[in-house]
């Protein structure tokens, strides 16, 4: 009766007695108060001796058991469920926008049981809670994974740049594509560089509170997403979110120059030594650069492979060079370092720096620092590693670094040129000055 609800021990036991199960109105008495609601499932861990219910107001409460509270059974009640309303119709005027969800927290609902959020809502499911979207787009809904994005792969990256692909080659004026917002920088810089050449927006987009929370972004981000993929100028990967903590406009981000800043904030997102492509305010695309690729009839080229055995090393005091020696052992194609300041690792590193270079492997330097570039020609510490032939890669962010030395290797083994590949900029990953 109570599988999956939370409660265990005497309170199961009580519960259980009373003959009410998840959903059901009951009425709790206690110390001379008398409290009623739907039994709701307890948050998995939550004070056990508690019974949560949801008031006719619309709040949750807890009522701490003891061997003096009374609980009983008013009427059954609905178990709770997420039932979408029917998608709006759709406009066949308008452009077609395909969305092509991957899930994450967009596309995600609060999990009683546990407190949390899990994956829950598909492409169409999205379509449908934001009936905003019919009066932009004539919108094809597919759901492709239903993960969080801790568990993004390089091989999933491949599968979402092949669909956006068909998609693309479909005809549609763009496409979005809901992903959890931990790892899409990552996937953002990929599809960057899986899709050559692309002649209309794929926009990725996210949001740091659930659809079915108050306070959520979901549906604004998922809007202003859509009205890039229709509107903008730009044939890019861009990451679409809020630019504050007010609902005044999303922010266009380009996918190889975004991080997350913040674990739970809005605005968590930010262009890191570049301008934002644009931002979506009022219902109308601003674009705030002059630079970026227009969109136009190209043909779009697909370059989906990538290399995972490639890895990203954060030097620190202390850093066991031991761990470069493990991965070369290990059979690693390329380490992207994450040096200090303008690109520096320990002196007492450089012995196995240099092995990995001689048994082959690509190695290049990035700064642990957000702003500004590696110059490795400052200190003799970078010198004497350029000598050696780590790749300094300018203003380029780690993340990217990484998912561009994976989709390097995934495209040749002849190390001339994915050292060119490496050092060409392809999406804007360089810039090519530091903006103060």
């Amino acid at each position: 009766m109570f599988e999956d609800s939370g409660y265990k021990g005497s309170v199961k036991r009580i519960l259980e007695g009373a003959k009410v199960q998840i959903g059901d109105i009951i009425r709790i008495v206690k110390d001379g108060h008398v409290y009623e609601g739907n039994l709701i499932p307890r948050a998995e861990f939550g004070d056990e001796k508690c019974v949560v219910i949801k008031l006719k107001s619309g709040y949750n409460i807890g009522v701490r058991v003891d061997g003096k509270t009374k609980i009983f059974k008013i009427k059954e009640g609905e178990k709770p469920a997420f039932i979408p309303p029917p998608p709006p119709e759709t406009k066949p005027e308008l452009k077609r926008v395909a969305i092509i969800s991957t899930g994450g927290t967009i596309a995600s609902r609060v999990d009683y049981r546990t407190g949390g959020v899990r994956p829950a809502l598909t492409a169409s499911d999205l379509y449908s809670v934001v009936p905003e979207l019919s009066e932009i787009a004539s919108v094809e809904a597919e759901i492709l994974f239903s993960i969080l994005s801790e568990n993004m792969t390089p091989e999933r990256w491949s599968v979402i740049a092949e669909t956006v692909a068909r998609k693309i080659k479909s005809g549609v004026s763009g496409v979005v594509v809901p992903h959890g917002t931990d790892t899409m920088a990552y996937t953002a810089a990929a599809l960057s560089f899986a899709l050559q050449n692309l002649p209309v927006p794929v926009i990725l987009v996210g949001s740091q509170r659930s659809s079915d929370r108050p306070s959520s972004d979901a549906a604004l981000n998922l809007i202003g997403a859509v009205r890039a993929a229709v509107d903008a100028p730009f044939a890019e990967v861009a990451v679409a979110m809020h630019e504050t903590t007010s609902d005044q406009s999303i922010v266009i981000h380009r996918g190889t120059k975004v991080r997350k800043c913040h674990t739970s904030a809005r605005y968590a997102f930010r262009s890191i030594n570049a301008s934002p492509l644009a931002k979506v305010e009022n219902g109308e695309v601003i674009m705030l650069t002059d630079e970026y690729r227009r969109r136009g009839e190209s043909e779009l080229v697909l370059k989906k492979n990538f290399e995972d055995r490639v890895a990203l090393i954060k030097f620190y005091p202390g850093f066991n060079p031991q761990i470069i020696d493990f991965l070369v052992d290990e059979g690693y194609r390329g380490i992207v370092l994450e040096g200090t300041g303008l690109g520096h690792v320990g002196a007492y590193c450089f012995k196995a720096v240099k092995r990995a270079i001689d048994n082959g492997l690509m190695v290049a330097m990035t700064s642990q620092c957000l702003w500004g570039r590696v110059n490795m020609n400052v200190y003799d510490t970078g010198r004497d590693l350029i000598k050696m032939g780590v790749l300094p890669l300018e203003d380029m962010l780690p993340e990217t670094a990484l998912v561009k030395m994976m989709w390097v290797l995934g495209q040749t083994s002849d190390p001339e040129e994915a050292k060119a590949l490496l050092l060409r900029n392809l999406a804007y990953e360089f810039s090519p000055r530091t903006l103060p």
